[in-house]
């Protein structure tokens, strides 16, 4: 991936040149160093979450190994279930998922698609709060009807709020109240990622702000379903999720999205967000949601329950966009980011 010569980034506080081919590696070297300080260039892959990477070296402990085989059973059976056609989605997901379909047939027509929607008042609700956000409503009109409002926001915003139903309603599937509480958790993360995406997508790495945003809504498919699943399988959450970044989040989630009908594109993107190398300046819709997932101020509660938890450094990126900072426009857009991020969370 061919970058543009000149650009700059910052991170952990520290700033890093950034020319044509620094696509996988981001380089941080300390600042010009003041009296006693240490001025020798510390270099750092930047890995999914925003994470300074650890390297383990030498044999997991037998326990490890054993949560590890563990792990990779029940991904095996879960993703053999849903590659069968099996995947269990909760009830109420089911207008979602016509409301899908719906969307790819040319002939349905707009009337016919906010029948749809008032048939579901969880999707007509998000509609409407998404209509009227501050991404949507220029004019700061409220709006009521869910004709307009599915006019307002398009065909591709509608989409990514019917996923987002279906994701969502999964944490409904769990008996267990702390499944439950887990669920909700990850939905806050993922609603902040989908929203940054959305305005990164837009204002930085110029791709299609909708499909970034449905790309955020389903980035994390794998960790809801495994939730939602958990009882069948006692203990799975209790303890670390050893190998679930490693291979279970990717061998799940592909199933998952190819069950879902996931467009190719979104999936292309997810895939570069679970290799985990963040390109700077950002390009493509890869780039967009790996850049949102680590700029997101939510954390993904699995990251604790992968051994990835709270302690660990986050990477604090910033760039140099022509005349603007990635920081600058994030400042700017937070209304933008908060009111998709409200919208979902209705």
């Amino acid at each position: 991936m061919g970058r543009s010569p000149g650009g700059h980034a910052r991170a952990g506080g520290a700033r890093a040149d950034v020319g044509a081919g620094d696509a996988l590696i981001l380089t941080r070297a300390c600042p010009q160093p003041e009296a006693g300080a240490d001025s020798e260039a510390e270099s750092v892959q930047a890995r999914r979450r925003g994470r300074i990477p650890i390297t383990v070296s030498g044999l997991l402990p037998a326990k490890d190994i054993l949560d590890v085989e563990k792990m990779h059973a029940i991904v095996a059976r879960l993703a053999a279930e849903a590659a069968r056609g099996e995947a269990v989605f909760a009830t109420h997901a089911e207008m979602a998922l016509r409301v899908r379909r719906a969307l790819d047939d040319p002939d349905c027509s707009l009337e016919q698609l906010a029948t749809l929607v008032r048939a579901e008042p969880l999707l007509a609700a998000r509609v409407v709060a998404m209509a009227n956000s501050v991404v949507y409503n220029r004019s700061g009109r409220v709006t009521t009807d869910i004709r307009h409002a599915v006019s307002s926001i398009g065909f591709k915003a509608l989409s990514s709020l019917a996923m987002a139903l279906i994701v969502r309603q999964m944490d409904e599937m769990s008996k267990v109240a702390a499944h439950r509480a887990l669920a909700a958790r990850l939905w806050e993360h993922t609603a902040h990622v989908a929203s940054l995406a959305h305005v990164l997508a837009r204002r930085v790495t110029h791709q299609d702000p909708d499909t970034a945003f449905f790309a955020g809504i389903v980035h994390e498919v794998g960790g809801f379903y495994l939730i939602s699943r958990a009882a069948s399988f006692p203990g799975l959450l209790d303890g670390p999720l050893q190998g679930w970044y490693r291979s279970g989040e990717v061998s799940l989630g592909r199933v998952l999205l190819k069950a879902l009908s996931v467009p190719q594109d979104v999936v292309d993107a997810i895939e570069v967000m679970w290799k985990g190398y963040l390109a700077l300046p950002p390009e493509t819709l890869g780039d967009t949601l790996l850049l949102a997932e680590q700029l997101a101020r939510v954390d993904s509660p699995l990251n604790a329950l992968a051994g990835q938890g709270e302690g660990m450094d986050r990477a604090h990126i910033d760039l140099a966009l022509g005349e603007q900072t990635l920081s600058g426009i994030l400042e700017e857009s937070a209304a933008e980011v908060a009111g998709l991020t409200a919208a979902l969370q209705s």
